[in-house]
Order: C-alpha cells, then structure tokens, then sequence
C-alpha cells in the first residue's frame, strides 16, 4: 500500500517534465446497496444486507511517437471497515489495476505488455467487469495488429504467485491461486472485421488450469478451450447481435469438457428518438448428472453481470457445473430528459436441464435502471426484483417456507470522474 502511494506522488511531481502528451484523470464511484436477496435467495429468518463501498481511481497516461505507458491506481473501500485511528487499511484493497506499455511496431503493429483490461463486443467472453468495484484485470503480453476495419490481437500469459523471486529451483513453477478460474496460462486469438453494416469476430481462447496431486504438488494443467464467434448488424432503426461460443477440454482437476455451449440473439429497434426496445434470448449448456465429465459451458472472464439479470444469480461467481439456463428477455429504454433516461428489463429463467425433481422452471425478474447526468457527473439508481418458481427455490437450496416472501435489490451510485490534467488539449 506504501508502494501505492509513493507511485502517487511521483506521477503527481512529475507533471510539470512531462511533455504534450500526458493525461492525468480519476474516478470517485461510492455505491449504496440494499440486498434482500442479491445473488441468492435469503431466508426469511436472515436480515438484509445494507452497505456502501466506494471506488477511487487515479490514472495516468502518457503517449509518444513510439510508445504509450498507462498506470491505474485503485481502491476499494467498505465504509466503516477501518476502526478509528487504525494505520494500516484493514482489507488491504489499494492495488494497481492497470500498468501497462504498448510498443509501436510500424505498418499497425503493436505489442501492449503488462496488467490490462481485455474487453471484446459485448462483454460476453472476456470483459472489464466495471459493475463489480474491483474490475476484472490480466497480467499479459499482447500482440496487436490494425488495418482500415480489420483488428487482430493475439495475448499469452504464464502466471507465477511465488514471493521469492531468487528461489526458482526451491519454488518450482506450481501455481497455487485458484478460484474463479484462475489460469496458469493462456491464449487468446481475436479477430474481428467491420462492414458498413455488419461486423463479425472470431475468438479462440486456452485457459491452462492448476492441477494438483494428493499431497498437493503442482500435477500438470488441465486445458480449456473458448472458440466462438460474436456477429452484430445494423441498420437504421433496426440491429441485431448474436454469440455462438462452444468449449471442449478440461476444467481444473481433469474433468472432461463435452458439448458445452452458448448461443444468444438480440434484437433491438429504435421505436423514436425517446424510445428503445429491446428482445432476445440465451441458452447456456448445462450438467448431465448421468454423464462422466461435463457438458456445462461457463462464460468465464466476462462482465456477466451484464447479462441474465442485474441480480447476478447465473454465472457471476455461480451456477458452475449446474443445469445451465433458458433466458427470454424484453426491454425498453426511454429518454426522459436531455441527461436523464430509465432503462426497464423483463427475464424469464428456465434451467437448460432438469433439476433432480424433474422442475426447470426459475422464475422471472424485472430490472429497472433509471440515470441521470449532472454537469460533471451522473447519478444511477436501480430496482430488481425476482419472483422465484419452484425450481428455484430447489436450485438455491432454500425452501419456499423458509424463503422471504419478497426478493429484492435496490442500489446507488454516483459516478465523478474528474479530468486533472491533459496535456494534448492545452497544446
């Protein structure tokens, strides 16, 4: 955290040195939430959740002919975490969540090396996760590539958690950070072209896993292929966008990958210039209980809360190896002022598979999200609430007698992102 802060300084000292290409902005994004139900069902018997946390951002940038640096600092605060008078933060939560460099190679080459964000199309694969306070990094080698509308990217990485970094032969290479599929190595192949109207990508994506013995030695990787395509069309009023991704390989611990799939299509027209409407669908393989390995598919790096609704019960830390999901969606988006619009969302849920009692029904959720800008920052406040079906309550392990009669989230957010310095506009 020292480390943090003295990065701080020097970034803040050398402003006046740095010539005309230097950016220096932040982000302050404090959130209050109300949880009754948030990511799972809660008991009648449990209190609900009330908290706020806070997002503070600072980052900087600088461009040359040949080069380009970026450092993000951040940190994520619980309000009240800290007793009083307490010297060192109590979670521990001030990180570097970007710094990178990015070399220009001529003819549209470029390598970008270090900690960064990969975010493609819609998020789905592989996203920033800017919901989540945190955000969602890679520490990674790029190799990039850009002509008129044609983009290549092609990033590897081999990751180590060691913290004895003159003990190679004693240490060894066994990575031992696991969950949330965390990967030892990977690599990832994105191609994508634009037309006047249609735009297409390939992605092909390997995750290395961690595999241990017994006694908990580092046991070879299990291997897991991502290999899909993202397809978007517009045309005046009307556009549409769809995923068809499939996985095959091994999860961590050796299981078999067979059959895992996603497909997903939206529609979307533009009713007026205040009116927006929105449908689509989303099948997401899921977990023959009777077969060896798995067929479940899993969006793994992508911003999810983003998809099968703001309450985030599929697929955001969750719902891995399980009956998969059958989403039908609606919406609509109004703009109700110059700065200001509401955003209103219907999800029907069916598991792709049957749970044990034979019941794949899940329920349906609206989501409201209503915005409004200010001069120099914009507040957000959202609503969801779940109406569960019986299959819900099963697949959350809750009873219906035991479950709270309303399941609800409710949340704020305002959002400041202030601009300290840039250097290009003043020149």
């Amino acid at each position: 955290m020292k480390r943090g802060y003295i990065l701080i300084i020097l970034v803040c000292l050398s402003i006046e040195s740095i010539s005309a290409q230097f950016t220096l902005d932040g982000q302050f994004r404090p959130r209050t939430e109300y949880r009754n139900g948030f990511g799972s069902l809660i008991p009648d018997a449990a209190d609900p959740g009330f908290a706020v946390t806070t997002r503070a951002r600072l980052n900087a940038g600088y461009a040359a002919e040949t080069f380009k640096v970026y450092l993000s600092l951040q940190d994520v605060m619980v309000w009240g975490e800290n007793r009083q008078i307490l010297p060192d933060d109590q979670n521990d939560s001030f990180a570097i969540f970007e710094a990178w460099a990015e070399l220009n190679l001529g003819s549209g080459w470029s390598t970008k090396l270090g900690r960064q964000v990969l975010s493609y199309d819609d998020q789905r694969i592989l996203g920033g996760l800017d919901w989540a306070q945190q955000g969602r990094n890679h520490d990674a080698a790029m190799i990039k590539y850009s002509k008129d509308k044609f983009i290549l990217d092609f990033a590897f990485a081999f990751n180590q958690d060691f913290d004895n970094p003159t003990g190679f032969q004693s240490v060894g290479t066994t990575y031992n950070t696991t969950g949330f599929f965390s990967y030892k190595t990977m690599q990832m192949l994105y191609l994508n072209q634009k037309w006047e109207n249609f735009a297409g990508s390939l992605l092909l994506l390997n995750n290395g896993f961690q595999n241990f013995d017994d006694a908990g030695a580092g046991d070879g990787l299990s291997n897991l292929q991502t290999i899909g395509t993202h397809l978007n069309y517009k045309k005046g009023n009307f556009g549409l966008a769809a995923n068809a991704f499939i996985q095959t390989g091994e999860r961590q611990g050796e299981v078999d990958v067979k059959g895992a799939y996603l497909l997903g299509l939206d529609l979307s027209y533009k009713a007026s210039s205040k009116v927006g409407l929105g449908l689509g669908l989303e099948i997401i393989s899921g977990n023959d209980v009777d077969e060896e390995g798995t067929s479940a598919f899993f969006p793994l790096y992508g911003t999810n809360h983003k998809f099968n609704g703001l309450m985030d019960y599929f697929y955001v830390g969750n719902h891995a190896n399980s009956i998969g999901l059958f989403d039908i969606h609606a919406s609509a988006n109004f703009k109700l002022g110059e700065k200001s619009s509401l955003m209103a969302k219907v999800l029907n849920f069916k598991g792709e598979q049957d749970l044990p009692s034979g019941e794949n029904s899940l329920g349906t959720e609206i989501d409201l999200v209503f915005t409004q800008g200010f001069k120099g920052y914009a507040l957000k406040i959202g609503y969801s609430h779940l109406f569960p079906a019986d299959g819900m309550y099963e697949l959350k392990g809750v009873t219906e007698d035991a479950a709270a009669s309303s399941q609800n989230w409710a949340w704020a957010m305002l959002i400041i992102k202030p601009k300290f310095l840039n250097t290009a506009k003043a020149n």
